[in-house]
């Protein structure tokens, strides 16, 4: 899997990467909102792991910029904004997924698994000749 980690703290995104790197995903980060539009206009991506506190453009500024771009990336925001309006902003931003930091790891690659199936399952398999 193809990830793009848009988070500006690299105590977080280091060792994320690591770990998603670890287990076989190739994975690119950018360190603030428009090095992430950018880097998501470059190439794409199977899954964005997006922070909401980010400099330059916040990041449901940019999940909403990546939707109507018609960006058809699993979008799972990782933010400290834990309040239930904060996340419903942010799922009806576009996001598929809301995790609160502090995370576990195993936490996060369980929904990592549990969207990509989803992902699967609602993608129409397309045969080319």
């Amino acid at each position: 899997m193809k990830i793009l980690i848009v988070e500006d703290d690299a105590r977080i995104s280091a060792p994320l990467a690591k770990d998603l790197r670890h287990q076989h995903h190739s994975v690119d980060i950018a360190e603030d909102g428009m090095e992430g539009w950018n880097y998501s206009q470059a190439a794409s991506y199977d899954l964005i792991l997006l922070d909401w506190m980010l400099p330059k453009l916040d990041g449901v500024s940019l999940c909403k910029k990546l939707r109507t771009a018609q960006c058809q990336s699993i979008i799972l925001m990782l933010t400290a904004r834990d309040t239930t309006s904060d996340k419903v902003m942010g799922l009806d931003a576009g996001a598929d997924d809301y995790l609160v930091k502090p995370f576990k790891l195993e936490e996060l690659s369980a929904r990592i698994r549990a969207l990509q199936r989803r992902s699967r399952e609602l993608k129409p398999t397309a045969l080319q000749h």
